[in-house]
């Protein structure tokens, strides 16, 4: 009998909710230990980092490698799993974009250590602050380094496919899980590299069952803020919503149910920034020509960096705010 294709997923800079997607596909997961030998998931399994590296370089099929890198054990991580893989896929929207960690990215890593050990916040009498070694009775033990920002994964090694989502759908994850396994049958073929899999090419707006008319809006509000119109488009009625520039795949769930679309499926197809294209089209429907009004409206959408870059702003052109790369501003710079 010939040996199983082996399979890998790990956890970097992200919340864990990339791992409960993948067993929330039920019993489909079945279908992955029948086909696949499971040879290094941490977060499942007993998994030691010795292990993986006395692995033949190529020797595992594919990877679901979620998370951003943040530090030097993510980086490690990465370049170990890139020459240890066949298959690498960045697997949900952290990975894929930054996402919500990626927001770190406006301030010094330094700022931020001080910022959760010595602010009034946080129970520290002491004034403990983390070091990179700690000499202990057991010897000298390693804590991982933050890098200066937060880096996606294409940002340090080739990317194979793309998978975004925050999580990605678990029906989408089952039919990927499909698709390789038609591939190993010889039933299918993979899809050229770097393509976008477990989602759409067009836009979330294109998935809302929302009606759209005239675009043009006096104010932004949240969406709290006013009675909304059950069955109009979002934005025409002044929320914030960023199906116009999300990629396609979630079945617009959020705004089906009364949400904006805060754009964790990240840019749709041909869109180069995602901030950019937002802060476009958002633009585009403003009822006003006066400068002073137009700022008004404006400052009906608070956070700005939020807005537009919650999900991608690691992933985008500007990758990060201007001090965080200033001289000593991160640890392990």
């Amino acid at each position: 009998m010939s040996e199983k294709p082996k399979f890998a997923m790990y956890w970097a800079a992200s919340c864990g909710g990339c791992e409960i997607a993948v067993l929330n596909i039920d019993e489909k997961i079945l279908d992955v230990d029948a086909n696949f030998e499971v040879v290094f998931w941490p977060v499942a399994m007993d998994a030691k980092y010795k292990d993986l590296e006395a692995m033949e370089d190529g020797s595992i099929l594919l990877t679901l490698f979620n998370g951003g890198i943040r530090n030097d054990e993510n980086e490690y991580l990465a370049k170990l799993l890139r020459r240890k893989s066949k298959i690498l896929v960045a697997f949900g929207s952290c990975a894929c974009e930054g996402c919500v960690p990626g927001l770190a990215n406006l301030s010094p890593a330094e700022e931020i250590i001080t910022t959760a050990f010595h602010t009034v916040s946080t129970d520290n009498p002491n004034g403990v602050h983390p070091q990179p070694t700690y000499k202990a009775p057991e010897g000298e033990l390693h804590i991982p380094r933050l890098l200066p920002v937060l880096k996606t994964l294409d940002q340090v090694v080739e990317v194979d496919y793309y998978m975004p989502g925050c999580p990605p759908e678990s029906h989408q994850i089952a039919a990927v899980i499909d698709l390789v396994i038609q591939v190993l049958q010889g039933k299918a073929e993979l899809p050229p590299k770097g393509t976008v899999i477990g989602a759409g090419i067009s836009t979330v707006c294109d998935e809302c069952p929302r009606k759209r008319n005239v675009k043009t809006i006096k104010s932004f509000t949240r969406i709290f803020g006013q009675p909304l119109d059950p069955e109009l488009c979002l934005l025409e009625q002044g929320i914030p919503c960023n199906g116009i520039a999300t990629r396609s795949g979630c079945g617009a769930r959020c705004p089906s149910a009364g949400a904006q679309c805060i754009g964790c499926y990240g840019p749709a197809e041909g869109v180069l920034d995602y901030g950019a294209r937002l802060i476009t089209a958002y633009a585009s429907v403003v009822d006003a020509n006066e400068p002073d009004e137009i700022e008004r409206i404006l400052d009906g959408i608070p956070d700005l960096v939020g807005q537009f870059y919650r999900f991608n702003l690691a992933g985008s052109l500007l990758k990060a705010g201007q001090t965080a790369w200033k001289p000593n501003g991160g640890n392990g710079r």
